[in-house]
């Protein structure tokens, strides 16, 4: 999952980048209420944490920009302040939940989790599948011919943006924002080394092999009944 925190307190913020990173999520940072509003509409994250009192642009007001360019993305607010009054502000301006600080970051974890289970529902099959191959985004399990498969949270990133564009072609570039939350091509073979590491998990001892390589241009996942 692509989370974008938005929060000016530098440690607040690095506490919620670790703790989250080892969950296995991609995360992205931003400072202030501008920067974190370019940033969702560029990058359209999957869950977003933000902070009410923010420079440059608050919190509040930011989240009402994106809900008035008719994005969706799940919000959870962190503030200080407690009065209820402000919660409800916070709310009506289309945030999904509210956390008080000083908060535990279990609670976080959890409200969060809950949101994206309830966005994902609403707006999206728990369950992908091509051939046979399938993906549950609430189990976090894949299989394929019945058999599980085990992946590391990136490679199940990568798997589930695949089947979610099954058919097309999905570029580095695509991979690397979505994925790793890169907005650069690194001088590295990250994308090769992780999608060969992939290839040999769903593929191998398989008959009809599912990931494809388009010379030149990217990686589609496809079968014999879907075409580019």
């Amino acid at each position: 999952m692509h989370i974008l925190i938005v929060e000016d307190d530098t440690v607040a913020a690095e506490f919620l980048v670790k703790g989250l990173s080892e969950l296995g999520h991609v995360v992205d940072h931003a400072a202030d209420g501008l920067t974190g509003l370019d940033r969702a509409l560029d990058t359209r994250p999957d869950a977003l944490i933000v902070d009410c009192m923010l420079p440059e642009l608050d919190g509040i007001a930011m989240v009402r920009q994106l809900r008035a360019k008719k994005i969706d993305t799940p919000v959870l607010f962190l503030s200080a302040l407690r009065e209820v009054d402000h919660r409800v502000r916070g709310l009506e301006a289309g945030g999904d939940d509210y956390v008080v600080k000083p908060y535990a970051f279990a609670e976080v974890r959890a409200r969060l989790d809950a949101l994206v289970r309830r966005h994902s529902s609403e707006v999206t099959a728990s369950t992908l599948r091509l051939s046979d191959l399938e993906l549950d985004r609430l189990k976090r399990t894949v299989m394929r011919a019945g058999k599980p498969i085990d992946l590391q949270p990136r490679e199940f990133r990568m798997l589930e943006f695949l089947l979610e564009n099954a058919g097309q072609v999905v570029t580095r570039t695509m991979l690397l924002e979505k994925v790793w939350g890169y907005h650069f091509e690194p001088k590295t073979r990250v994308i090769d080394v992780h999608i060969s590491r992939l290839r040999a998990k769903i593929d191998r001892g398989f008959s009809e092999p599912l990931l494809q390589t388009i010379r030149g241009a990217g990686y589609s996942l496809r079968s014999s009944g879907t075409s580019l």
